[in-house]
């Protein structure tokens, strides 16, 4: 048994290594087979599209095409009248966007069903980011997205979260129903005031909500706590924190120390936000915005960019997080100082009424990826 015990010792990082490749080798197969599976749907959207549009399908040849199919393939699924719509729908809502000019139906009926999804969403002046995204994505996900959302941004908002942090469909719907992307890039800021170059100000804006459900933390208390109480539960919860926040958050430190003049000041929570290749200083108040508290934010994010911000980076970013705001306030405020600085507001657990209170993301997508597929470990 001691031998047994020093040999696992031994492999313990051996056998770390090669389960985490077995892992992310599976991974890559979920989402290349999701790839595979949403080039498919768009390929028969689009032949289901040229059919019924141009009349050649008469009434009914849906349900008909799909009672064959179940007789040819005995046991498939996916294939439903009701589906087989849905694909029509991806095919018809993406194809305009992925080509502007191409004017559907023009699908070669005599031909083999083709799916070229992916390769066109590599030539539609996407980001990488934005083509994995799409494509790890599953096909429920984006049939709700497309019942919802009323423009491509909104649609993408919502891709893109998803793909993030391994929403769950229900999940997805509960973002849906609390109407999150009305709030997405709409906190009052100075941004294009303060940041000289207009791509990265407009990046800034839409990084930042007005609004963000801490859900997750729940203070018992709620009329009786500090913004340290706030802080300490964030770090806690510091990965649904960064999930909340977005895309391109990384964590530094809480009250992270400053030395000026000798005199020690402390930032509440200190980021690097990728995207913008920036600090990002987040400070925490209970109570409605006051004016006053941007005079606090101007001085830290100074002393951020005279002692902390490397040459290589861009000036850093303060975000003022409270519980109450009159935007009019803030819009107001916010243009007398020279500093990018924007204001939002929060709710926590305690705070939040149904159904918001489930909107809790998953966090181990991976493994959520594996056993819907079967795979789990």
């Amino acid at each position: 048994m001691d031998n047994l015990k020093q040999d696992l010792m031994v492999y313990q990082e051996d056998v770390q290594r090669i389960k985490n490749a077995i892992l992310q080798s599976r991974y890559r197969v979920a989402v290349n087979a999701n790839a595979e599976m949403l080039s498919l749907y768009y390929g028969i959207g689009g032949y289901v599209s040229a059919n019924t549009r141009t009349g050649k399908w008469g009434t009914g040849a849906i349900e008909t095409i799909s009672d064959h199919l179940q007789g040819e393939l005995p046991g498939l699924r996916g294939f439903s009248p009701s589906n087989m719509k849905n694909m029509r729908i991806f095919f018809e809502k993406w194809v305009s966007e992925l080509e502007p000019n191409r004017q559907f139906p023009t699908a070669d009926l005599s031909a083999d069903i083709e799916t070229p999804l992916i390769r066109q969403l590599a030539t539609a002046e996407l980001r990488e980011v934005e083509i994995m995204a799409f494509s790890r994505v599953g096909f429920t996900h984006h049939r709700e997205i497309l019942r919802k959302c009323k423009s491509p941004d909104e649609a993408w908002y919502y891709i893109l979260r998803c793909a993030d942090e391994f929403w769950s469909v229900e999940n997805l719907k509960n973002h849906l129903r609390a109407n999150e992307y009305a709030a997405y890039g709409s906190l009052p800021n100075n941004f294009m005031l303060t940041i000289p170059d207009d791509k990265t100000g407009a990046i800034a804006t839409r990084s930042f909500r007005d609004e963000y459900l801490l859900d997750y933390i729940d203070i018992k208390e709620a009329d009786d706590y500090d913004e340290r109480e706030v802080g300490k539960a964030i770090v806690a919860k510091i990965t649904k924190f960064i999930m909340t926040m977005g895309e391109g958050f990384c964590f530094i430190k809480d009250e992270y120390r400053i030395l000026v003049d000798e005199e020690e000041f402390f930032v509440d929570l200190l980021f690097f936000e990728r995207n913008l290749q920036c600090l990002v200083a987040i400070e925490l108040k209970k109570d409605k915005f006051r004016p006053a508290d941007l005079g606090q934010l101007s001085f830290y994010l100074s002393a951020l960019d005279k002692y902390v911000k490397k040459p290589n980076e861009n000036r850093s970013v303060g975000i003022l997080l409270c519980q109450e705001m009159s935007k009019t306030v803030v819009e107001l405020a916010v243009q007398d100082y020279d500093k990018p600085m924007g204001v939002a507001t929060y709710r926590l657990g305690t705070g939040i009424p149904e159904p918001y209170v489930s909107l809790v993301p998953l966090i181990d997508g991976v493994q959520q990826i594996l056993l819907e597929n079967g795979d789990g470990a």
